[in-house]
């Protein structure tokens, strides 16, 4: 994979969210301890696990991560 999870995420941030993807996306964005440089989707889930308050349901990072690796 050539770019970490977070930098594709990043492309789908909007300043008024129309979906959860994209308010997960500025929700990252604002976790200043959010894995930058991870491509592990272990390492990631443990992280959103444990520090993911912002997350309502895992399955918006799943749902993330499909589209991650589709385009990676």
């Amino acid at each position: 994979m050539s770019r970490s999870f977070y930098h594709f995420l990043l492309k789908y941030r909007m300043n008024k969210p129309t979906n959860e993807v994209a308010a997960f996306a500025n929700a990252a964005y604002d976790d200043h301890s959010f894995p930058k440089h991870s491509t592990d989707y272990y390492e990631l889930t443990n992280y959103l696990e444990l520090n993911g308050s912002y997350l309502p349901s895992m399955s918006i990072f799943d749902q993330a991560w499909d589209l991650y690796m589709l385009n990676e």
